[in-house]
């Protein structure tokens, strides 16, 4: 579920994103996404969408500290469908005075609701009723996906043409119309940016419909009436809502629209128990009545709201407006804007107005609750822990997957520091160079006719003999030593790795001792594998490089030789055409090895770690290669020696692990990967506790002596938000403007939150002195970085 295309534009109100600029007029999208919102505005956010679908949460995560996204169009008194992700909790009805329903449908999780006298459990894709105006419950066990639809009485008026009201949960399970109802609604949920006005309102009429003829079977009717009347009934109400605005609106014309005689539609709302012209001034004064109080149209004389509701006389409208409603409509708005302005401090949606008087009036680190100085950000930091080595071994690595199930290879505490080694997955590129001689190398990668010492390779499943794969294969390619159980790491904590040293591997092949080598491969994956110039096309093609470090850690690579992928056979005798799962050892008779045209050229080193993760909080093995919360492959060549990368605890322990080694890597990573070489670093892990530095962390921030680095993904939380589907659906939903806007999103939240700015004046710095760019392309959830300097921050 990708929400909102980049066709549409925002302008946030209250917990909402409204469209604005290049959309059609009248489509009413509203968007939440947790991480354009501070924690401690996120939870009053997510209250008033939910508001807008007649819900309430009662959320088990404190401070609403979870992802969660949602999309919701429609109108309040039309049909409503919203798309929502959201983490456990239970959800209530707020009491409505019509008889609006809601429709309720779990995606992917099992849901139950609990009303008095009744329990239902609601499996996946399948629908429960729900009335508005009695009491029920329905709890998220856990991450769920949820199409939720409120259908007012007004979209609904057949239920007033002599159908039962719905006065208790009803379940539907998914077939004959009902499943033609749930497919229905979930297909438009996806659509919800899409649709043209005319589109939303043909999905409308078509959701009433099917709802109406279904529910009919349902709730007998009192007064008779068959589904083929309500059913019609409804769309006439639909229609006369759609043109309310028209002065010259009649029976005879509706009738003319739907096809049938005038005197059977009197017929049909006399049997209702009005007239038609009744039923049309009252539509015609509700509407009127919601426009004089919208946010939006307060501006608006009084006047202008009566033409636009259908009335052509506007000393008629007032005098009818107050026979209903007991004011003229100028009192009724003013004393509506009266009861607003007295009520606006007690709540007051988005940021507080305390929390931002607070942060003006006082500059706040980013990384610590109370008032300090931007340049004693480290000052917490303990310098006195106890020192530790971590070799690489097959029993301490884990190849192309991070899990919560992970056993640790190593047990430390805050403030400890760790040399681990950490070997490149692509050593196999080049066996002679980055295996031969190194023992450790020698285990991990060993592979024969009979058995593999790291068997698993990749998050799939490790009985793959059906798909013709190997273990693991094609779901993960990382080497990643660890993981590393952090004592005193809880949920809601946040780990903080500062890198203090890195150095490249040398081969320990006798004929190559002290010498350093790395690959670079231009792989299916990358950028450039559609967008080939030369013949062959498409290919792929491997760069071997020699490492030359100098003493400071840094120096250059050069080209040491290349050669085109040609397929290879692996020890178990599957081929492998491309260059599809990783370790596998390439046959020296199988390649032709150049001197490419580059090997005079000198490549600066950026030596970093392309991977640096906590465990996720889901239960299943997670898919190494894109990353997210939990930091994983981030693949920013700025996260190498002196700097700090921030990452929000999932699980007891933290569970770090760390690889993905390179040597030198450009923003953006067109061709798939980096120049890969094994590298050994040394590591200072600290703890920072709950609701202290880091509070409102969500995602992997990076801290240089000079820079914030903040990371965004095109979608920050796929496991969330695509459900089960998450770890192959994210590969084919993601772009760079997604990635962009997730970034801007954080950008934004952390000047507000970090350093005190409104929103329009830290929109303005993020376009005079941000610089937005390319993380990665090929990682499955691209990338987007923006690079904050604190020296503009310094006084």
């Amino acid at each position: 579920m990708a929400f909102l295309s980049s066709q549409v534009q925002y302008q946030t109100v209250g917990a909402f994103s409204m469209p604005t600029g290049a959309v059609e007029q009248g489509m009413n999208i509203k968007q939440f996404i947790s991480e354009s919102y501070p924690q401690d505005a996120r939870g009053d956010a997510w209250s008033e969408l939910l508001a807008g679908l007649h819900l309430r949460s009662n959320s088990q995560n404190e401070n609403f500290a979870s992802f969660a996204v949602a999309a919701v169009r429609g109108q309040p008194d039309g049909i409503l469908i919203g798309h929502l992700v959201a983490d456990a909790q239970t959800l209530t009805p707020i009491s409505q005075r019509d008889r609006t329903l809601i429709a309720l449908i779990s995606l992917d999780e099992e849901i139950e609701i609990t009303a008095e006298n009744v329990n239902l459990t609601v499996a996946p894709n399948e629908l429960a009723i729900l009335p508005t105006d009695k009491s029920w419950e329905t709890c998220l066990p856990r991450n769920t996906r949820l199409v939720v639809v409120c259908m007012s009485e007004t979209a609904l008026q057949a239920q007033r043409f002599g159908l039962s009201p719905v006065v208790t949960p009803l379940l539907f399970p998914a077939r004959g119309l009902a499943s033609v109802f749930i497919r229905s609604v979930a297909s438009a949920a996806d659509e919800l940016d899409t649709l043209t006005s005319l589109e939303w309102q043909s999905v409308e009429q078509v959701i009433a419909d099917l709802y109406l003829t279904m529910i009919v079977s349902a709730v007998p009717s009192e007064t008779g009436v068959n589904s083929t009347q309500a059913a019609l009934f409804s769309r006439l109400a639909l229609s006369i809502e759609h043109h309310l605005s028209d002065p010259d609106l009649s029976a005879g014309r509706v009738a003319r629209q739907e096809g049938i005689s005038e005197r059977y539609l009197q017929k049909l709302f006399e049997q209702n128990g009005e007239s038609f012209t009744h039923y049309l001034r009252e539509r015609r004064l509700q509407r009127a009545r919601m426009a004089l109080v919208a946010p939006d149209e307060l501006r608006m004389p009084v006047a202008e709201v009566a033409y636009s509701c259908g009335f052509s006389d506007a000393a008629n409208f007032n005098r009818l407006f107050k026979e209903r409603f007991g004011l003229p409509p100028g009192a009724f708005r003013t004393h509506h804007v009266k009861n607003l302005t007295e009520t606006a401090s007690a709540e007051q949606r988005g940021w507080p107005l305390k929390a931002l008087n607070n942060r003006k009036a006082k500059k706040r680190s980013a990384i610590d609750g109370a008032a300090s100085e931007v340049s004693q950000l480290k000052d917490s930091r303990e310098a006195d822990g106890t020192h530790h080595h971590l070799s690489a071994s097959a029993k301490t690595v884990h190849w192309g997957y991070f899990s919560r199930s992970l056993p640790p290879v190593l047990e430390i505490s805050s403030g400890d520091t760790v040399e681990i080694e950490t070997l490149t997955q692509h050593a196999s590129d080049a066996p002679d160079l980055m295996i031969k001689g190194d023992s450790a190398a020698e285990d991990i990668f060993y592979w024969d006719g009979e058995t593999k010492h790291v068997d698993r390779r990749g998050a799939g499943p490790i009985d793959a003999s059906i798909f013709g794969r190997g273990a693991g294969e094609g779901f993960g390619v990382h080497v990643c030593t660890g993981p590393i159980f952090v004592n005193g790491a809880e949920p809601g904590d946040v780990l903080e790795v500062r890198i203090d040293d890195m150095i490249p591997r040398s081969s320990r092949n006798p004929e190559y001792d002290g010498r350093y080598f790395g690959s670079s491969v231009s792989a299916w994956w990358g950028y450039q594998y559609g967008e080939l110039l030369q013949e062959p096309k498409p290919r792929e093609n491997v760069v071997i490089f020699e490492i030359f470090p100098d003493d400071d850690g840094f120096g250059y690579a050069k080209a040491h030789y290349s050669y085109r992928w040609q397929t290879q056979t692996d020890p178990f005798g599957v081929e492998h055409k491309t260059y599809d799962y990783p370790g596998v050892p390439v046959d020296p008779a199988k390649i032709q090895p150049l001197l490419p045209a580059m090997h005079d050229l000198r490549i600066p080193l950026r030596p970093h770690f392309g991977v640096i993760a906590v465990a996720p909080r889901e239960a299943d093995p997670v898919d190494s290669v894109p990353p997210a919360y939990f930091g994983g492959n981030i693949d920013n060549w700025r996260l190498g020696k002196g700097a700090s990368v921030y990452l929000p605890v999932s699980v007891p322990g933290a569970l770090l692990s760390i690889g993905d080694p390179h040597a030198a890597q450009g923003d953006g990573e067109v061709s798939g990967t980096a120049i890969e070489c094994s590298m050994t670093g040394r590591i200072t892990v600290t703890v920072h506790k709950k609701g202290g530095r880091f509070s409102d962390l969500t995602y992997p921030l990076i801290e240089t002596p000079e820079e914030w680095i903040l990371t965004g993904f095109s979608h920050p939380n796929y496991l969330a938000e695509f459900g089960p589907k998450g770890q192959g659906e994210v590969y084919m939903q993601s772009s760079l403007d997604l990635a962009m806007k997730d970034t801007f999103r954080k950008t934004r939240r952390f000047l507000m939150g970090a350093y005190g700015l409104n929103e329009d004046d830290a929109i303005t710095l993020m376009s005079a002195a941000v610089d937005f760019g390319v993380t990665q392309v090929v990682d499955g959830n691209w990338g987007v970085h923006a690079i904050l300097r604190k020296s503009i921050f310094s006084e």
